[in-house]
């Protein structure tokens, strides 16, 4: 078992900056992937980016893409989702979730332990 805890989201103007941590523990050891998905009202939950338990090989997606920074502080169990030029449309409850097989995918059932979320707002 992996448990996920989030943190650090809140309330934003369009154009600022938000920094998302996600705490692992339990068994990190099996963890092959770390991904960031987010959900708003009415909507599926869609994919924002990964990266390697080793902190390499992050991915995003396009709407993402060039905003959006995954890191990882290998010194902790910790993944980090830095947030810049937010946009209303970037408005969603953000999950961290975590792989313990690979498995490129990038739909939510590929992904085994979950985080409760935390909320980010962006307001225009």
């Amino acid at each position: 078992q992996v448990q996920l805890v989030e943190s650090g989201g809140g309330l934003v103007q369009v154009g600022g900056s938000l920094r998302l941590s996600c705490e692992a523990s339990g068994r990190t050891s099996t963890i092959y992937y770390m991904g960031w998905f987010r959900q708003a009202p009415g909507k599926q939950r869609e994919f924002v980016g990964r990266i390697l338990w080793n902190g390499r090989s992050a991915y995003y997606a396009d709407s993402v893409k060039g905003r959006f920074t995954i890191s990882r502080d290998n010194a902790k169990t910790t993944m980090y989702l830095q947030m810049n030029s937010l946009k209303p449309e970037d408005t969603a409850n953000y999950y961290c979730a975590v792989q313990n097989a690979y498995n490129p995918g990038t739909s939510p059932s590929s992904y085994h332990y979950w985080g409760q979320g935390t909320q980010v707002t962006v307001s225009s």
